[in-house]
């Protein structure tokens, strides 16, 4: 049995066989458990599907997810198309900005501009200021801070219960420069009701849906690399 254990042919294969480890370990490299994980070739995809949020600034998604033109599909469609009228003022200004910023969609913006809605009639409901900073020009998050600021100092507390956007539209889209705005009508339903101190409603109703309409206006440097649209004006028509 010794003179088995000590064949040549078995001295051969066992040094064929250290050869063989020593070259996968050249290759593969040993584990030491702070390897990364294996790449998952649809995170960036299913990253690009939802609105991104940077604290609280709204990153209006920008891009659909169409498959790639293999040079069978058909011409892609105007920027536009579904969403404005052809030779309209809006389909141009569409097509100015899309121009500017190869990444923009009317589908991606209108779908970000109902998330940004919600975040902004929810903040200011709520008082929250640090919010409203993040998503508001200047000179609009001051309109909204001074009138929680009123609320506050006459003891009052606005409930409201956002319900739904019924409609988003575009009304107005243009390019000055780099300077990209796109103004958008919402129309939605809420619950809402402004009590004093003592409880009792002075503006609103706290138990019926009202549907209100706001025509809101974003603006975005198309030269920055910074994504990020931000509300710069607010009109509630009568």
């Amino acid at each position: 049995m010794m003179n088995q254990a000590f064949d040549p042919l078995n001295l051969l294969i066992l040094a064929i066989a250290v050869v063989v480890i020593l070259r996968l370990r050249s290759v593969l490299g040993k584990r030491t458990g702070n390897e990364r994980p294996p790449l998952d070739p649809y995170a960036a995809q299913r990253r690009a599907e939802k609105p991104q949020s940077n604290g609280n600034v709204i990153n209006l998604p920008q891009r659909d997810n169409a498959p790639e033109n293999t040079g069978l599909e058909k011409p892609a469609e105007p920027v536009w198309t579904g969403y404005a009228e052809a030779d309209s003022s809006v389909a141009k200004g569409l097509e100015k900005i899309a121009g500017a910023d190869g990444q923009f969609s009317a589908r991606g913006f209108i779908d970000g501009a109902k998330v940004a809605y919600e975040m902004v009639v929810t903040a200011f409901a709520q008082g929250d200021r640090q919010s409203l900073k993040n998503l508001l020009s200047r000179d609009v998050y001051e309109g909204f801070a001074k009138a929680i600021d009123e609320r506050e100092r006459a003891g009052n507390v606005l409930e409201s219960r956002f319900v739904g956007i019924d409609k988003a539209d575009f009304t107005a889209a243009d390019l000055k420069g780099k300077r990209a705005s796109i103004t958008v009508r919402f129309i939605a339903e809420f619950i809402s009701a402004t009590l004093n101190k003592a409880g009792e409603v002075i503006e609103g109703d706290n138990k019926q849906v009202r549907e209100i309409t706001d025509v809101w206006t974003f603006e975005r440097d198309t030269g920055s690399r910074d994504p990020n649209w931000k509300l710069v004006a607010t009109d509630e028509p009568g």
